[in-house]
C-alpha cells in the first residue's frame, strides 16, 4: 500500500492517490483540477485508476473527478446527498468497496456540508487512515456557513455547526488514536480559520492539541465555530454547482482561451485584471484595471474580486506569467470567463502616485486612511486609529463609502492586497488622490492615530 499526497501550495488543497500494489490499482480522493500528476502517478505505478471518491461539492476549487472517471473507466462515488448531475455510485454509512487488501468505507460527516463525508481506510481489517474533507482538518475543523445558499441540500450556519460537534465526536474521534488524519486542506485555506501548518496527523493528537475536539459542550463549541469565520469568496457557490455538475476537461478549456496580440484593443465596459507588479502597473495600465499580481494566491483572490457572473481581461508581465495564470483561473473554474488574455497593456493612460511615506508619517491626520483587511484583522490588530475598514472583497461594492475630501490611503497587513485595493479605489473615485501605502505598513506601530 502506498498513500501519496498531492499538495497544491496556492489554494492549500490536499489530493490523494491511493495504491494497491498487489492489485496494482488507484484509488483518488479529492483530485484538484488538473487530472495530469494522477495519471503520471498511476503510470509510474503501473498502475489502473479505479475509483474517485468526492467528500462534498468542494467550494474553494474545482475537481476533475468527471474527466478523471470519462478518460480512465474509474467509478465516482460520493454521497447521495449530494445530488450529483454525473454518473456515480452512492457512498455513504454503511457502503464500502474493496481494492486488493484495501477496504475503503463512508462515515456521513455533515458540518462542512450537508453532503460531507469521511472515508476511512483499512487494511485487512485494521483501520489505518482516515481522509476527512473539510469536515476534520489539522488544528480545526471545518466552516459550516458555505452551505446556506449553494448546493443540492442547504442548511444555516448553526444547523451545520450543530452537526459538525456530533461528527466530530460520534464519528471520527471513536476511531483509534493511530488512525492516521489526512484532510483535503491545511493552513491558507479558507475553508477553516486556524489550520495548522501541517499535512497530516492522527486522532489521537488531535484529541489532543486540536482546540474544536476540547471537552466542550455543544452550544460552547457551536459558539466558537460560528465566531471569526474568515470572508466568503465570491466563486464559492460558483464552484459547488459546477463540482456537483462535473466540470468541462481541463486542458482543451485552458486552450480555448483567447489569446490577444500585445495592444489590441480592449472592449469597454470589461473588468481588466493587470497581474503585472504593482509598481509597473502604478506607472500606466488600462483606466479602471484591477492590479491582482502574480503571486500571493492570486487564484482567491481573483475569485474573491470578481464574480463568477462577470467575464475579464487577463493582463501580464510576459507570456509565461500569462499562461501560469490561465491555470491558476481554471483551478477555480473561472477559465470560461476571460474574454481576452495578453503580454502587456494596451493603454497607459492612467498612473497612481507614490506615497510620500515621511510625510503620512507625520501626519496621519491629513489623509483618509483605508483598511482592506477582514474586520477580525483590523479590531484584533489595530495599526491606524479612526481608519475605516472596508474588507478587499467588499471593496468594488462599497468603495463609494470612502470621503474624498482628503487624500485617500490604502493599506492592508503586507501589501498586496493593498494594490489590488488602491487600484479598485483609484477607479472608483475619480478626481481624488488614492494611495497605497504598500509594504511601508509594516514599519508602523498598531494605532497610530488619524483624525
Amino acid at each position: 500500500m502506498k498513500i501519496e499526497q498531492f499538495e497544491d501550495k496556492g489554494l492549500a488543497h490536499f489530493s490523494y492517490a491511493i495504491l494497491s500494489d498487489c492489485a496494482r490499482e488507484v484509488v483518488l480522493i479529492d483530485p484538484a483540477r488538473n487530472p495530469q500528476p494522477y495519471y503520471d502517478f498511476a503510470q509510474a505505478h503501473e498502475a489502473k485508476i479505479v475509483a474517485v471518491i468526492e467528500t462534498h461539492p468542494h467550494a474553494d476549487f474545482v475537481s476533475s473527478h468527471l474527466e478523471i472517471a470519462q478518460k480512465t473507466g474509474a467509478t465516482i462515488r460520493v454521497s447521495k446527498l449530494l445530488g450529483a448531475d454525473y454518473e456515480h455510485e452512492a457512498f455513504d454509512e454503511g457502503d464500502a468497496f474493496t481494492v486488493g487488501k484495501l477496504t475503503f468505507r463512508a462515515l456521513n460527516t455533515p458540518g462542512h456540508s450537508p453532503d460531507s463525508i469521511s472515508i476511512v481506510l483499512s487494511r485487512e481489517g485494521r483501520d489505518v487512515a482516515v481522509f476527512t474533507g473539510d469536515t476534520l482538518f489539522i488544528g480545526d475543523v471545518g466552516r459550516p456557513d458555505l452551505r446556506e445558499k449553494a448546493g443540492n441540500l442547504q442548511a444555516k450556519r448553526e444547523e451545520l455547526a450543530a452537526q459538525m460537534y456530533h461528527s466530530t465526536r460520534y464519528k471520527l474521534m471513536p476511531l483509534a488514536d493511530d488512525v492516521l488524519v489526512y484532510p483535503a486542506h491545511g493552513a491558507g485555506s479558507l475553508c477553516g480559520k486556524a489550520l495548522s501548518g501541517a499535512n497530516s496527523s492522527t486522532i489521537g493528537a488531535e484529541k489532543i492539541g486540536n482546540p474544536m475536539l476540547q471537552p466542550l459542550n455543544e452550544a460552547a463549541f457551536v459558539a466558537e465555530l460560528l465566531a471569526d469565520q474568515p470572508f466568503i469568496p465570491k466563486y464559492f457557490g460558483y464552484d459547488v454547482a459546477l463540482n456537483k455538475a462535473g466540470a468541462p476537461d481541463y486542458a482543451p478549456s485552458v486552450q480555448q482561451v483567447i489569446r490577444l496580440a500585445t495592444g489590441t484593443a480592449l472592449a469597454a465596459g470589461v473588468v481588466v485584471v493587470d497581474s503585472r507588479p504593482e509598481a509597473e502597473f502604478k506607472k500606466g495600465h488600462v483606466a479602471g484595471a484591477i492590479n491582482i499580481q502574480q503571486g500571493g494566491k492570486f487564484e482567491t483572490w481573483l475569485g474573491s474580486i470578481v464574480a463568477p457572473t462577470e467575464s475579464f481581461y487577463l493582463l501580464a508581465a510576459d507570456a509565461a506569467t500569462l499562461e501560469d495564470l490561465i491555470q491558476k483561473t481554471a483551478k477555480i473554474g473561472y477559465e470560461p470567463l476571460i474574454q481576452g488574455a495578453l503580454v502587456g497593456t494596451p493603454a497607459i493612460g492612467a498612473t497612481m502616485l507614490a506615497l510620500d511615506v515621511a510625510q503620512f508619517r507625520q501626519h496621519p491626520e491629513h489623509y483618509t486612511i483605508v483598511d482592506i483587511r477582514s474586520a477580525s484583522e483590523h479590531r484584533d490588530e489595530p495599526i491606524f486609529e479612526g481608519s475605516l475598514n472596508i474588507p478587499l472583497p467588499e471593496l468594488r461594492e462599497r468603495a463609494q463609502q470612502i470621503p474624498a475630501g482628503k487624500p485617500v490611503v490604502v493599506h492592508c497587513a503586507g501589501g498586496y492586497r493593498s494594490a489590488a485595493g488602491s487600484s479598485i479605489v483609484a477607479a472608483a473615485l475619480p478626481g481624488t488622490e488614492v494611495l497605497d501605502l504598500g509594504q511601508a505598513v509594516k514599519s508602523f506601530q498598531p494605532a497610530v492615530a488619524a483624525h
